[in-house]
């Protein structure tokens, strides 16, 4: 949950930046500004602005106002160019002021820090007032700029100080409170959710949690395979096993690590052979924690067929969050259990690889052997 408000900053603040302009676009000449205008082309904002005699007004390429007519247009490399020759700006694209883009970011921005000082969850109206926004839009500009709902983040942010309160906390009860739920009751109900155990476990730096974990070889090196009673926790690619465990140890430090018996001898041979021959998924059993929009973008990547991919932007889409592309990503990047859920199946819109968190080499390497393999079996 923290690393999720995290994200949602960092995505704030990229929004936010008015970036420099793209110097491979030339919108030099009057066809490409016109072009650039009828299509209201985005990445056209900022090279030029075009004014209208007919009312008076300047606006940016991707004003959403319907075009004028061409003859009554005139196009300008400047703001100060439109108003020195006697135009006004546009009331609806606001060419005089920061991108649409970078004022919902500032919105969002002090939404958030409200959210993150108060003790209790904000009222949803009382936000979208200070944002000058009706409710319903608040709500869709907030969730579309950090890809969470306010609710949502405020629940990453109640969850980011239960992490922080229950180490130095006198009690559990004191640090669920102090955390900003409202009630015990609220609280344990989702407390193994947000904490992956019980909460006298977590406090205690996962004393009593048992782990079960393993390490093995495949084609692609080494492969820890870790797993609570109810399932498959953590599959991690490496080439070196004493770091795996590391990592597994970093974790939870006080936990209990128990080393593989015959029986999860047997469960590691299962994730080597899902390696080597990809779509036998279903088959492990799992216990992974993460948000509600991770486990929606999780059970999205479990329904692309060995063989196939889809792009981030492809993912958003079929999780009917077409403008959380970058969430997606994250939510990818996040991905507890290397190849059972296929993360490695998921690429750039331009079809380039884009990242791994186990290895580009892996993530080429698995792809290739699910296209070999789909197109031995047709």
């Amino acid at each position: 949950m923290d690393q999720t408000v995290t994200q949602s900053r960092e995505r704030i603040m990229a929004l936010a930046v008015i970036r420099p302009l793209n110097d491979t676009a030339s919108f030099m000449t009057e066809s490409e500004r016109w072009e650039a205008v009828r299509r209201r082309n985005p990445a056209a904002d900022g090279h030029f602005y075009y004014s209208v005699r007919t009312t008076g007004v300047y606006c940016r390429p991707s004003c959403a106002s319907r075009p004028a007519r061409r003859e009554n247009i005139a196009f300008h490399d400047s703001r100060a160019a439109a108003e020195a020759a006697g135009f006004r700006p546009c009331k609806r694209c606001r060419p005089n002021a920061p991108p649409l883009a970078a004022r919902r970011a500032a919105v969002v921005a002090k939404a958030c820090r409200t959210i993150e000082s108060a003790e209790a969850t904000p009222d949803l109206a009382a936000l979208a007032r200070a944002a000058g926004l009706s409710r319903f839009h608040f709500h869709r500009v907030f969730k579309a700029t950090i890809g969470l709902t306010p609710r949502g983040y405020a629940a990453a942010c109640r969850a980011r100080r239960l992490h922080a309160e229950l180490p130095r906390a006198g009690s559990v009860t004191e640090a669920i409170y102090g955390a900003g739920f409202g009630s015990s009751g609220r609280f344990y109900a989702v407390s193994e959710t947000l904490l992956g155990m019980r909460p006298r476990a977590f406090r205690a730096g996962g004393v009593g949690a048992a782990i079960r974990f393993a390490v093995g070889q495949c084609s692609l090196g080494a492969v820890l395979v870790a797993a609570t009673a109810k399932g498959v926790c953590a599959i991690m690619l490496g080439d070196d096993p004493d770091r795996l465990v590391r990592e597994l140890q970093d974790r939870f430090p006080k936990a209990q690590l128990v080393g593989g018996n015959a029986a999860f001898e047997r469960l590691v041979a299962r994730v080597v052979g899902l390696v080597e021959t990809p779509g036998a998924a279903a088959e492990l059993p799992f216990d992974l924690r993460g948000t509600a929009f991770q486990q929606r973008v999780w059970q999205a990547l479990r329904a692309i067929p060995p063989g196939d991919t889809a792009s981030y932007a492809e993912i958003a889409r079929r999780i009917g969050r077409p403008h959380a592309v970058r969430a997606v990503a994250q939510a990818c990047a996040a991905n507890p259990v290397a190849v059972a859920i296929p993360c490695h199946r998921v690429v750039r819109q331009d079809g380039g690889l884009g990242g791994y968190r186990w290895g580009i080499a892996r993530k080429r390497a698995l792809l290739e052997r699910e296209t070999k393999l789909r197109d031995t079996a047709r």
